[in-house]
């Protein structure tokens, strides 16, 4: 069974990612560093806000939109 997969769950992921870039990008600091942590901790409660609600695999659900983001499918455009 595939997993619903809500817009803002890909849109967190990618604010996540696109923070790690810029993290990774720069020599570390604890500032430069904040931002992506930040992000990733705002993506993780919503993905176990939705996982709870909708009654999914919040491990299953994690899974699935990062495979979306960072793998996406050439079919979905």
């Amino acid at each position: 069974m595939a997993i619903d997969i809500p817009e803002d769950l890909i849109e967190l992921e990618r604010k996540a990612v696109a923070e790690q870039q810029k993290a990774h990008a720069e020599p570390y600091t604890e500032q430069g560093w904040a931002a992506w942590r930040q992000a990733a901790e705002t993506f993780q409660a919503a993905v176990t806000a939705h996982a709870e609600a909708a009654g999914v695999s919040r491990v299953e659900l994690e899974m699935a939109v990062k495979k979306a983001v960072l793998h996406p499918d050439p079919k979905d455009g």
